[in-house]
């Protein structure tokens, strides 16, 4: 009696466990081993979600190499530029409120902005989406001065950096654009812009390891970055970013994000909703629309623009926080559909949502100096082996 007991008590525990594992399509951890084994980069947490479900989560490979420390599906990452899309949500949410429009100029909110003169000597006059859109011109200015603690003590440094074009003529990816709305967002909600989002974004979403700050959070565990050496094709550990992290620098609405896989896959699953996560209406049918849509006409956009990678600057738009794919091209973005839109980091994290076909994809990983990460054979790799093992409709 007491082996039958055994037996069915080992049964049951097989069963829970095979219930609590995370599903994984097959195919996408051994391509991130393959580019572990070729040391492109030390380890990946990869993300598969529809509007309701998680279709995949797996971590593959190392949060940090020289102390052998397994990357787990909780391991939080600098997302870089997927904090942009963000920004955007919050801004949208805000006007559906009715406390701003994103086609308000931003001296209504910010009036120093109203002395700024284009280079051609006439009045900006620059609105919230040409900001969110980059198509303002604004100039760039360092945000990583020491002395800079808050937003508002950078938009001095921005209305006194030269503008590079006349509004509304090119797309320039611009970070003072982005930071400048973080600021806007801080004046109309009478809240940071980090608090305004743990309130209205994070804490709603469940996404419980985003933050600014991870030091505030010394439990989460927080992945180690790499640099690909060009001359042994060897990985070695890089120095974490100063201007983006400790707690006396602004929250960085173009890139001061960290968060993991599930946390974004919340966002991204939320997006898929058009705006609603279990139930919750976070954004409005036509904010979400000026999100996921492109806003800045004909124009060529994006990081595709040069021989090196295609000239396909038109088959990108942007939306208001967003890069939108008007048509899919070799590569990275064959296996998508059009009208996909979402943003990469700096350091090779990714996430792109397909709304023709109801997934989105999360790529967190944590390499410095991939020429463009937008273009990087991982990414290509991961969104190929997961689309390639989604069921086709």
């Amino acid at each position: 009696m007491k082996h039958l007991f055994r037996l069915c008590l080992a049964s049951l525990t097989l069963i829970v466990v095979a219930r609590s594992a995370p599903p994984q399509l097959p195919g996408v951890g051994a391509a991130m081993q393959r580019a572990i084994d070729q040391q492109v980069i030390a380890g990946a947490v990869t993300v598969v979600v529809s509007q309701d479900q998680v279709l995949h989560l797996q971590a593959t490979g190392w949060a940090d190499v020289a102390s052998a420390a397994p990357l787990q599906t909780d391991t939080v990452f600098w997302i870089a530029s997927m904090t942009k899309p963000v920004t955007g949500v919050a801004l949208l949410m805000l006007q559906d409120e009715g406390k701003l429009k994103v086609s308000d100029p931003v001296a209504k909110y910010l009036p120093e902005f109203a002395a700024l003169t284009t280079p051609s000597g006439v009045p900006a006059n620059l609105t919230l989406a040409q900001l969110m859109t980059h198509t303002s011109g604004l100039g760039e200015a360092p945000s990583n001065s020491p002395k800079v603690r808050t937003l508002a003590e950078l938009i001095p440094l921005y209305l006194n950096a030269p503008m590079t074009s006349e509004p509304g003529t090119t797309w320039r990816y611009c970070q003072s654009g982005i930071n400048t709305v973080g600021r806007v967002i801080e004046v109309v909600s009478g809240q940071s812009l980090d608090a305004f989002l743990q309130q209205r974004l994070f804490d709603p979403l469940g996404m419980t390891h985003t933050t600014f700050y991870p030091s505030l959070h010394p439990e989460h565990r927080v992945v180690t970055a790499y640099t690909r050496n060009k001359t042994t094709e060897k990985l070695e550990a890089a120095a974490p970013r100063v201007d983006y992290g400790p707690r006396d620098r602004p929250p960085l609405g173009n890139g001061g994000l960290y968060s993991t896989g599930p946390d974004y896959a919340r966002f991204c699953q939320m997006l898929l909703g058009r705006g609603t996560f279990q139930g919750k209406r976070f954004l409005s049918p036509a904010a979400f629309t000026a999100l996921s849509t492109v806003q800045t006409g004909d124009l060529p956009t994006g990081f595709f623009q040069t021989d090196g990678y295609g000239q396909h600057g038109k088959n990108y738009g942007w939306g208001i926080g967003t890069c939108v794919l008007r048509a899919p091209h070799d590569g990275v973005a064959s296996m998508l559909s059009p009208g996909t839109f979402g943003h990469g980091g700096a350091w090779g994290t990714q996430a792109w949502v397909d709304p023709v076909r109801g997934v989105a994809y999360i790529l967190m990983v944590q390499r410095t100096n991939f020429p463009n990460s937008d273009a990087s054979d991982v990414r290509q790799r991961f969104q190929q082996a997961a689309s390639d093992a989604l069921p086709r409709h």
